[in-house]
């Protein structure tokens, strides 16, 4: 990685990394991750031993210096970096040089810790979630697929049962649509349900070896159940999950929200788009939004299109269907 002559004249930085051992992880297979730094900041980075010299224009090199930062930390911690990582650490130090453009620190690298594995935010509103997770009761996060807003408030639970901070983790969701006409399905209750709770267990899993998951549903330390199974209780020292709110009724939501006990948290996931409810019935979802903004202990962050972290293509197709809807004048 040369630096041109057309470049020479702009300002460089100089980053130094204590562990030489780590290097090959920070700049990837054939330097992969400095490349796509390279390309997506327009900066130069050349390599000189154990250390990195950045060249470009000053807020180019800010954020490349926090991501490089950012990866070699979460390196430091044992963790692998992917490409994708690269991309979510960029996303992130742009936001964080933006909010303060005079400290040259890592890039805002807020981990929530698992047994299996540190999550760190990928999009400046992941950043944001994670914080609000950490500083409000009562956490709204809503947007389209792949923003991570049900992954990260698993993960945060799982990091507060662990730390013991809480006692139990409650997973629901609404099934089978907002009716949950679970009778019409083969199989006794579990059979009914597991379906429509697999990718709260699919998170669980990722963050937890399989037998001590299975240990702590025996022992009812993890609980995934429908929301009708909610009515009627007060949950305690619990971290609890509502997924897919959107397709609560405002009847359900009101009566899910009334749950929290003491020393309890909660974090509700939807995506206000995708809407399964009877053609002309009110989501809970929105009627919650509408009514709890700006109420003390209430968090809520909006997730878009930007901050979709799975298959390049997803970001395209949300948009796509963002861009139509706009169009049609819906949702």
């Amino acid at each position: 990685m040369n630096i041109p002559d057309k470049v020479t004249k702009t300002q460089k930085t100089t980053l130094e990394f204590a562990d030489n051992r780590l290097l090959p992880g920070l700049f990837g297979e054939h330097h992969s991750h400095l490349t796509r730094i390279e390309q997506i900041l327009e900066v130069e980075i050349a390599s000189r031993g154990n250390k990195l010299v950045i060249t470009g224009p000053k807020q180019a090199r800010l954020e490349a210096g926090k991501t490089l930062r950012t990866l070699y930390k979460r390196l430091t911690r044992n963790e692998d970096i992917s490409l994708g990582d690269v991309e979510g650490a960029l996303r992130v130090a742009a936001y964080v040089a933006e909010e303060d453009p005079d400290n040259p620190g890592d890039g805002g690298d807020i981990a929530i810790r698992t047994p299996k594995r540190h999550i760190s935010a990928r999009s400046a509103n992941q950043l944001g979630y994670i914080k609000s997770l950490a500083d409000h009761e009562l956490v709204f996060g809503v947007g389209p697929a792949g923003t991570g807003k049900t992954y990260l408030a698993v993960a945060k639970a799982v990091s507060l049962l662990i730390e013991g901070h809480v006692e139990r983790i409650i997973l629901s969701r609404p099934a089978v649509e907002a009716g949950e006409h679970l009778g019409f399905l083969p199989g006794d209750m579990r059979d009914k349900v597991d379906p429509y709770l697999r990718p709260l267990y699919d998170a669980i899993y990722d963050m937890m070896p399989a037998e001590h998951v299975a240990k702590r549903i025996e022992s009812g330390e993890i609980e995934v159940a429908p929301l009708a199974f909610m009515r009627g209780r007060t949950l305690a020292h619990s971290f609890i999950i509502l997924d897919e709110a959107q397709n609560c009724t405002p009847m359900q939501m009101k009566m899910f929200l009334t749950r929290l006990g003491e020393g309890a948290y909660m974090a509700i996931t939807g995506d206000p788009s995708q809407v399964d409810l009877p053609k002309g019935a009110r989501s809970g979802l929105h009627e919650a939004l509408d009514i709890l903004t700006g109420v003390k202990g209430v968090g809520i962050i909006r997730f878009d299109e930007t901050d979709v972290v799975r298959h390049p293509l997803v970001t395209r197709i949300v948009r796509a269907y963002n861009a139509l809807d706009g169009k049609q004048g819906r949702g």
